[in-house]
């Protein structure tokens, strides 16, 4: 019996807005997608993850869903997904839709419909809404905080004009989350997922998937003044990781294996540790969870070590693969990350907290030793759209490009996330580099991404896209994602050193230069190696000589 597909997939992520706009709108969009669908084949993907392109106002980037049962017209339409999803499969890749299940827009028909209801309606039961403190309820009913800053409550205007209940939004105030206690929410849902199911998708990433159930009577919290965002380093947080979300992702679980074609669910579950991530992976659950932890992991050997192992011991314990990952649309992308300090939270950007900026020639030498330890690792591996060219952070956006709800919630504090999203370039001397063909873009583009541009690296030996390409066909190969991890002692303390299969894995995260044993052949690096040496930041693959 061949394992399922998603244990060992190279998975591709791509943020339609910033991936190919086919309109010239400067907005990508499904038919960019599926004229760029060769590209990704060319590269060795088995599949692609597309971010939100259902019906949305765009006050998050289409995390906010108005319906989720069609396309937004800023992407196309269902023919469109339709198309897209055809030529995916023709080629072999297989396709995974982002679902938003914690929040919906607050143009959602179902928030409208509360908005226009009275307080204890069934229609305001399918949201979070509860009467203020103080003897006029002016005060938010706890002391909650959103995610992009400020805080997490907003109150209403009731029917007759006068100041309301408030109702619950852990992220933007145009984003209320839903009462998940509700089964006429759960059910919903569960029509949602059968109506893309029905259209041959091959799985679902989850947002927010450690959000949805709230602590019951909704207690005041005041997180740690360093805390995630996202709960990622928070142990108990009355609105991240209740155990009652398990449940529901039980019956999708249910549901899912009700289809032929081995349909998989994917958690982005922020969690402290990989033992904590594991339990959104366990057998009637999910299928694949995110490794944040490792993500979010310093470039030294020692922790590294540390979050591999533990990764490889608590996931397949659960009888789940390993989930790795090194960049996505949320976090500021590993060609920069991994040359700054370790102050660098979730969704902050590099912007004025930042502890300085990081150098781009260190930033990519370590990116590219990085993805080069990663695609070796036993198990299944997620890749951000345009880190196959080694895009940097877009730091030096204009303030009055930006668009990220944080930008404007902590009123310039935090750049957010707009730096990891700007349009990938395609062709060098191309308007939008190749992104849309009247030069127009969403984002703009650094002038500087020139040389980074696709066209300029395909073919071209030592190129970080050659890189990824060789990476995924030997990966591939070698059987490495169904392998076996051993480590390997006797190498300096700054090496990270281990053997998968016939492969022997080399990383030097040091100061110095590590000594590379003889009877040892180089299969691949992330860069020049010395005569018997493996350099600073580089990551090799040996096979015996």
């Amino acid at each position: 019996m061949t394992a399922e597909w998603w244990r060992t997939a190279a998975i591709y992520q791509i943020y339609p807005r910033s991936f190919a706009d086919a309109s010239g709108d400067g907005v990508g969009d499904l038919r960019g997608v599926t004229a760029r669908i060769d590209a990704l084949s060319d590269l060795g993907v088995d599949a692609i993850w597309l971010s939100p392109f259902m019906t949305s106002p765009q006050k998050d980037a289409g995390y906010d869903v108005a319906d989720y049962r069609d396309v937004d017209p800023l992407f196309g339409s269902l023919a469109d997904f339709d198309d897209m999803l055809a030529a995916a499969h023709d080629r072999g890749i297989r396709v995974i839709v982002d679902l938003v299940p914690n929040h919906s827009s607050d143009q959602h028909v179902w928030f409208q419909a509360a908005l226009a209801s009275a307080p204890g309606s069934s229609e305001r039961a399918r949201y979070l809404f509860r009467d203020g403190k103080g003897p006029d309820g002016s005060e938010p009913p706890n002391n909650w905080q959103s995610v992009f800053g400020g805080p997490a409550w907003t109150r209403v205007v009731e029917a007759d004009g006068t100041p309301g209940q408030w109702y619950l939004h852990l992220f933007d105030s145009s984003q209320p989350d839903f009462d998940w206690s509700q089964r006429e929410v759960r059910d919903e849902f569960l029509d949602i997922l059968r109506f893309w199911l029905d259209r041959g998708v091959d799985g679902f990433r989850v947002d927010v998937a450690h959000g949805l159930v709230k602590q019951e009577g909704l207690p005041d919290f005041v997180p740690p003044a360093d805390a995630d965002s996202m709960g990622g380093d928070s142990e108990d947080v009355p609105y991240w990781g209740r155990p009652g979300v398990h449940e529901i992702y039980r019956e999708w679980h249910d549901l899912l294996a009700g289809y032929d074609g081995d349909r998989a669910l994917c958690a982005e579950a922020w969690r402290p540790t990989a033992q904590e991530t594991a339990l959104w992976v366990r057998p009637d659950e999910m299928h694949q969870a995110f490794n944040f932890p490792y993500m979010m992991t310093d470039w030294a050997a020692a922790p590294l070590r540390e979050v591999i192992a533990e990764s490889l011991e608590v996931f397949p314990a659960v009888g789940a693969p390993a989930t790795w990952v090194l960049s996505n649309h949320d976090v500021i992308r590993h060609a920069s990350r991994l040359a700054l300090g370790d102050d660098s939270p979730q969704g902050h950007g590099i912007g004025p907290l930042s502890p300085g900026k990081p150098d781009p020639v260190v930033g990519l030498r370590r990116a590219r030793a990085a993805t080069t330890v990663m695609l070796a690792l036993p198990g299944s591996a997620y890749l951000y759209q345009g880190e196959e060219l080694g895009l940097p952070e877009a730091i030096e956006l204009p303030d009055e490009a930006r668009q990220d709800p944080t930008w404007f919630r902590t009123n310039g504090e935090r750049y957010g996330r707009d730096g990891c999203r700007v349009p990938i370039p395609w062709e060098a001397d191309a308007p939008a580099f190749g992104f849309s063909a009247t030069g127009a873009s969403w984002l703009p583009q650094p002038a500087e991404w020139d040389v980074l541009a696709r066209d300029r690296q395909d073919g071209v030996a030592g190129s970080t896209l050659e890189l990824y390409k060789e990476l995924l066909r030997r990966r591939r190969e070698l059987a490495l994602p169904s392998g076996d991890l051993a480590w390997l002692e006797g190498w300096p303390e700054a090496a990270l050193a281990f053997r998968n299969g016939p492969v022997t894995v080399v990383a030097n995260t040091g100061a110095d230069d590590v000594p590379v044993p003889d009877g040892l052949r180089v299969l691949l690096a992330s860069g020049p190696l010395g005569d018997g040496v493996l350099p600073v930041d580089t990551a090799a693959w040996f096979v015996a000589a």
